[in-house]
């Protein structure tokens, strides 16, 4: 007797453990979350700062920016662990609002943009990731370490040289940490030794403090006053669908690198609703909009080892006490330690193995290519969404060039029957890069008087096929000989008779 297994539950599958309530019952697993999150939000503040100055706009824009999102995202997001805050490809998309309009038009375009977002979910746009393919992927992991490292570079330019050796030091005390305990993480371990180092010896070192004021109240409602006219709409739109497409990318990529790494599945349809959600809460309170930080992501996730909703929300709780309460500790903090974890989280993030001569040596040449192109173009331009668009678009160039040449057409004269027949064999999917070709490979004049064309070994997927196919046919009557198709399977034969001699084919 055979057993019958039970249906698996599709619920499973986005079932992410450890849950909140897992967390919240162990104190190891909360110890982790509370501390990875205390360090995502040391990281956050510099961060939110240099981003606000992109934009062009007060550092405390950013910082509330990045706590009403980081906070809203743990309850409304898809993908637990992941940090939304304020981010740079934001903020270049946003400053020509602020420098031509003021700081009312930015606010109007952050909530539509975050309006537009939430349709694009509802219209299932998430799905859409499933067409990245992985040579993008990789291409986009290994540029964004790129640019998490570059980010670093004007932090160690007209300093004073006790800086390198900082920097020095965080690295080896984050390599060292994870071999004698993961109790903490590394990463807030080299923050407060260097940070100590730093006030006890008095050393004179760029600190946070010295990246723009920290605010010293609570973010308030803001309503924008602009006008509710069609002007406006025109003035807005353009930038809040750019705002829009860059955030819910940037974040449905970083949310399938989160999947990859911690071999889980997120609802990427629910995050693409959170980001919209968490963007109007951001205008709502003044903040600059955003999307999903891909370094502190990695920060949160491979750093320090968090896996919960718990990590996220002490991020955005975190840094609002920090830069309320403890403003004047934050303020010390040098910025060497900040640059050490951030080399660390960009030499972690890129992934080396795709670089190694015995990975390229198998690697088909288009798929190198596709990679390369998406790095290039994402560091040349400093945005990851280009970089990910000429990517998808290069991969769907170079596959459609290696399918168009799976085709294959085979010719046979049969003399023995009663009318000589040449017969054809079509074989291979077929659609406008492989059909294209397809009528010059028949010999329309030395064909005898009957033709038959099987189609069986081939399938018919667009309306360019149908017209190679008509195309053919009418050559061969025009020359007075008839032509058989035969073989099409049910799908290929309704399509085919659907559009047949309806396309304008060649008289």
């Amino acid at each position: 007797m055979t057993d019958v297994l039970p249906a698996p539950d599709p619920r499973a599958r986005y079932r992410i453990e450890p849950t909140v309530l897992q967390a919240l019952r162990s104190p190891r697993l909360l110890t982790r979350e509370v501390l990875a999150g205390l360090v995502v939000a040391l990281a956050l503040i510099p961060e939110a700062i240099a981003f606000s100055l992109i934009a062009g706009v007060d550092p405390r824009v950013g910082l509330f920016s990045a706590f009403v999102m980081a906070v809203s995202i743990a309850f409304l997001g898809g993908r637990p662990a992941m940090i939304t805050a304020a981010t740079g490809a934001v903020a270049l998309v946003i400053a020509p609002v602020v420098r031509e309009h003021g700081m009312d038009y930015l606010i109007a375009t952050v909530m539509l943009g975050g309006l537009i977002q939430i349709v694009l979910a509802l219209l299932g746009v998430a799905k859409l990731m499933r067409f990245i393919p992985r040579s993008v992927m990789v291409g986009f992991v290994n540029a964004l370490a790129i640019l998490i490292f570059i980010a670093q570079l004007p932090q160690l330019f007209d300093v004073p040289w006790l800086v390198y050796p900082l920097v020095a030091a965080g690295l080896v005390i984050m390599f060292l940490v994870p071999k004698m305990t993961k109790a903490v993480p590394a990463p807030l371990v080299a923050i407060v030794l260097l940070t100590a180092v730093v006030v006890v010896f008095g050393w004179s070192v760029p600190t946070v403090g010295d990246q723009g004021e920290l605010p010293q109240s609570l973010p308030e409602l803001f309503i924008p006053q602009v006008p509710l006219t069609l002007e406006t709409l025109g003035i807005i739109a353009p930038f809040s669908l750019a705002m829009a497409v860059v955030g819910l990318l940037e974040s449905l990529m970083t949310a399938k690198l989160v999947d990859d790494i911690t071999d889980t599945h997120s609802r990427k349809t629910r995050e693409a609703l959170g980001q919209g959600a968490a963007n109007v809460l951001s205008g709502a309170f003044g903040g600059m909009g955003g999307c999903a930080m891909i370094g502190q992501t990695m920060i949160n996730v491979k750093a320090s080892g968090a896996r919960t909703r718990i990590s996220t929300f002490l991020a955005g709780a975190f840094l609002l006490v920090l830069v309320l309460v403890l403003d004047d500790v934050v303020a010390v903090i040098p910025m060497a330690a900040l640059v050490a974890v951030m080399f660390l989280v960009s030499f972690a993030t890129f992934d080396w193995h795709s670089i190694r001569p015995a990975t390229l040596r198998r690697m088909p040449k288009s798929e190198t290519a596709v990679m390369l192109i998406t790095v290039i173009a994402t560091v040349w331009t400093h945005n990851l969404a280009i970089g990910v668009v000429l990517g998808v678009l290069a991969a769907m160039v170079l596959f459609a060039r290696r399918v168009a040449h799976f085709t294959s057409v085979t010719r046979r004269i049969d003399a023995d029957a009663e009318a000589s027949t040449a017969h054809y064999t079509v074989d291979g999917e077929l659609f406008f890069a492989s059909s294209n070709d397809l009528t010059t490979q028949f010999e329309y004049s030395r064909d005898p008087e009957r033709i038959v064309i099987d189609m069986s070994r081939s399938h018919i997927w667009d309306a360019s096929t149908v017209a190679a196919l008509d195309a053919i046919v009418t050559k061969y009557e025009q020359r007075g000989k008839t032509v058989a198709l035969r073989g099409m399977n049910e799908a290929t034969s309704r399509f085919h008779e659907r559009l047949t001699g309806g396309l304008g084919g060649e008289h």
